[in-house]
């Protein structure tokens, strides 16, 4: 199975990329199996809201994982419980609402998605190490993708290696940096650090500089705005072999997005 997944997605821009790119990219590669993209960042640049996430979903989109922003607009939470195509980071303790990780089917190919956050420099969660021996030990299909939202490359890397030959791809998100370190583990998992950013790249990290810089320079708290100058769509493409779950190919997706006038 063909399957995409697209960097976080950083408000307007990084939607309008995506509704732009998928198609193309759909004809480029002979299709996908599955779409999955990070989408905490979508609406404003802070969590999701339904309107947002209905617009993704039309965009081409089959699944919405997500990170430490999903809590952000607290209208849309409830819609963790009743959206099978939503999932919030697995490792929060029992009784969070929402699901962590679902199994999914279409065209015919089953594949579990897996959202894991990350425990250093980040808000304390359960193991997501341990979390996910758990979830991939009672998993009923070979194919297992994860994404693990993180802010430290050595614990996406140790991730990876940890779950190598258990699970068919470990792609990190969160730093919306794009890393140029994909590749087949001797497990048969695909990994990349970090998929990167699809939004405007000529701020700080999808955010305009000049809303960005006073924090660094004065100290103080500020409103941060998104950055709609240099938008990219960035990514990766992971092929999967269905009956082993094992990766045969990892390609990084990163395009400028030209805009329509």
């Amino acid at each position: 199975m063909r399957v995409l997944f697209i960097g976080d997605i950083m408000g307007r821009p990084g939607r309008t990329a995506a509704a732009s790119e998928i198609p193309k990219l759909r004809d480029e590669y002979g299709g996908f199996d599955f779409v999955i993209a990070n989408g905490e960042n979508s609406a404003g640049g802070f969590g999701l809201t339904e309107k947002v996430m209905n617009e993704l979903f039309g965009a081409g989109i089959d699944i919405l994982t997500n990170g430490n922003h999903v809590w952000d607009k607290k209208d849309f939470v409830p819609l963790l419980d009743s959206e099978k195509r939503l999932l919030r980071p697995a490792n929060h303790p029992a009784g969070t609402c929402g699901r962590g990780h679902a199994v999914y089917e279409k065209n015919g190919e089953k594949l579990a998605v897996l959202c894991l956050q990350g425990r250093t420099f980040m808000p304390p969660l359960d193991c997501p190490f341990r979390t996910a021996d758990k979830i991939i030990s009672e998993c009923p299909v070979p194919a297992v993708f994860v994404d693990i939202h993180a802010e430290a490359t050595s614990e996406k890397r140790a991730l990876a290696l940890y779950l190598d030959g258990r699970a068919s791809a470990v792609i990190g998100t969160h730093t919306h940096v794009q890393t140029a370190d994909e590749e087949i583990l001797p497990g048969g998992t695909a990994f990349l650090s970090d998929a990167g950013m699809t939004g405007g790249h000529a701020g700080v990290i999808g955010m305009t500089a000049d809303s960005v810089l006073p924090k660094f320079l004065l100290g103080t708290p500020c409103k941060f705005e998104v950055c709609e100058e240099n938008v990219k769509f960035q990514g990766a493409v992971v092929e999967i072999d269905s009956e082993t779950g094992r990766s045969l190919n990892v390609e990084r997706v990163n395009r400028s997005v030209i805009k329509n006038h």
